[in-house]
């Protein structure tokens, strides 16, 4: 196989490149093909939010679906997703990331479409988690191809290419779903991705090169099944807590500590094993662990802030959803904007001091949601979600780096499944606690007025502090002399949950400027030690 030209062997001589001449010709637009792949997960999800209202109107304009049914139709997917992040990676590595990605677009647009079509909730639900199982073999698959095929000094601005793709999917999503709902019905928002994947297919096969570990060693099927069940769990708990707003009781309880168990399990094993899936040594590098730490507190900071702002924008101050997704789009142009370019101040100032300013951002951010009421100028919104975008995108990729440079690059389908699992698990985190904290906070207020309604039975002024759009509703039903103060009520009772709230974000994010402040390196130390260095082969090297 003809390689990039390499000077002679010599003291101080540069590192042979460990990319193929054509191959690292390509580079880029190979780039542009995993970011097809990546822009389909990451936009589905977003578009999903925009959709909810429409699938739980009656057919035939939905599906009829409960709360319960549309927190599933979300749920279903995270669980599977978050469950076999890990084992994707693992496949990725052993079997060929482009095979396992190919795969994985496959799975995904197959249950694109019967999502499109299903003819009842519990079917959502279901393709759903089938849609969660394509997933996962694709979002690690990515960055793994991508550390492959880019040499290392290149891999910074490749993954802010990478990280800042995730931010415009993140914005294209709610503003696509706006346009299809628009136009035509539910079920399009779940249709829309066929083509993408269709595209994302052939140009996968014809231009992106497979990689995979040259010496994997033998299967840990043990350490497989303990990852899997052990990360259901977890999630499952997180999830099934924040439905309930109480973290404390027995199922919840029961199911984190089930799932945190198994987990211990899986490291012990790891450590005892003599073919571990993982190295756990590779978490007793601070950086290391500081890194994936970041990625979780950032993801629950941000995810707990994006569940309550769609409810401001569209709830509290009236706007559709197309014009809620088109609100967002600051923060997804200082994503694309800033992310490609920070390693240039990572290469100025240290990866330490740009993700702890990043973090500290972020945290401001949040403290500023403070200034948002009925009558805020939307400019203040826009401004801070821009403010908010520039530091994620000083963050995400820096940390990125730090984790996946951490491993030799044919480790790199399990570098880049702990990273999507830890953000995944924070994210998580994130809605559950957080929305947890944003629902009792606003029960909290809004139960005083709902008491003193006369003629409304217990059960309805109950059900009718669940939420903000549970009290708008029955403001609706009540009529107009009763409606107008109710809703005034709703409004203030919202705005004063969404403070607590994004002060209880601050501060996880204040914290997560510590952790990167204490233990991220100032500058990336050289990269670990491979089967390439140890014999001179092309380790892992794409093919």
């Amino acid at each position: 196989m003809a390689t990039s030209p390499t000077p002679p062997a010599a003291s101080g001589a540069p590192a042979a490149p460990r990319v193929p001449a054509r191959i690292h010709r390509r580079r880029w637009v190979i780039l542009s093909v995993l970011m097809l792949s990546l822009l389909i997960v990451v936009l589905d999800n977003s578009i999903l939010n925009v959709a909810m209202k429409t699938i739980a109107t009656p057919a035939p304009t939905g599906l009829g679906a409960t709360q319960s049914e549309l927190e599933w139709a979300i749920n279903s997917y995270t669980l599977v997703f978050a469950g076999l992040l890990f084992t994707s990676g693992l496949l990725g590595d052993r079997l060929g990331r482009k095979k396992v990605l190919l795969f994985g677009l496959a799975v995904f647009g197959t249950g694109s479409v019967l999502a499109a079509v299903s003819a009842s909730p519990a079917q959502l639900i279901v393709f759903r988690a089938l849609m969660g199982l394509g997933g996962a073999f694709v979002m690690p698959a990515t960055l793994a191809i991508l550390m492959n095929v880019f040499e290392r000094e290149e891999q910074p601005r490749a993954i802010g290419v990478w990280a800042g793709g995730v931010g415009l999917a993140i914005a294209i999503g709610p503003i696509a779903g706006g346009l299809l709902l628009d136009h035509f019905w539910w079920g399009s928002v779940f249709l829309i991705n066929v083509p993408i994947v269709l595209v994302a297919l052939a140009a996968m096969v014809l231009l992106v090169p497979d990689s995979k570990d040259p010496a994997p060693g033998r299967l840990d099927p043990a350490g497989v099944l303990l990852s899997v069940v052990g990360l259901v769990l977890l999630v499952y708990g997180i999830i099934k807590g924040g439905q309930l707003a109480d973290f404390t009781d027995p199922e919840v309880v029961g199911t984190v500590a089930g799932g945190v168990a198994v987990l211990a399990a899986f490291v012990v094993h790891q450590k005892r094993s003599d073919h571990p899936s993982i190295d756990i040594g590779y978490f007793r590098k601070p950086a290391f662990s500081a890194a994936v730490t970041a990625i979780a507190l950032v993801f629950f900071a941000l995810m707990g802030v994006t569940f309550f702002i769609v409810f401001y924008v569209q709830s509290v101050r009236g706007y559709s959803p197309l014009e809620a997704g088109l609100l967002i789009l600051p923060l997804a142009a200082a994503q694309l904007i800033f992310a490609p370019r920070a390693r240039h101040a990572v290469d100025r100032f240290g990866a330490r001091a740009v993700c702890t300013a990043g973090m500290l951002v972020v945290a401001v951010t949040m403290a500023g949601m403070l200034l948002l009421d009925r009558h805020t100028p939307l400019w203040v919104l826009e401004v801070l979600f821009f403010l908010q975008g520039t530091g994620m995108a000083h963050i995400m990729p820096p940390v990125t780096v730090t984790i996946m440079q951490a491993l030799p690059r044919e480790k790199a389908g399990s570098g880049s499944a702990l990273n999507n699992i830890f953000r995944q698990v924070g994210g998580t985190l994130g809605v559950a606690v957080l929305g947890s904290l944003l629902s009792t906070s606003y029960r909290d207020g809004i139960q005083g007025t709902l008491d003193a309604l006369p003629r409304v039975p217990g059960p309805v002024r109950i059900a009718a502090g669940e939420s903000i759009e549970a009290t708008l509703g029955l403001a609706q039903r009540l009529g107009p002399p009763a409606a107008r103060p109710l809703a005034l009520a709703a409004d203030g009772a919202f705005l004063h949950a969404m403070h607590v709230t994004a002060l209880a974000s601050a501060a996880v994010s204040v914290l997560g400027a510590a952790v990167v402040a204490g233990f991220l390196p100032g500058r990336m130390g050289p990269a670990p030690h491979s089967a390439e260095r140890r014999d001179g082969r092309k380790a892992g090297a794409a093919r």
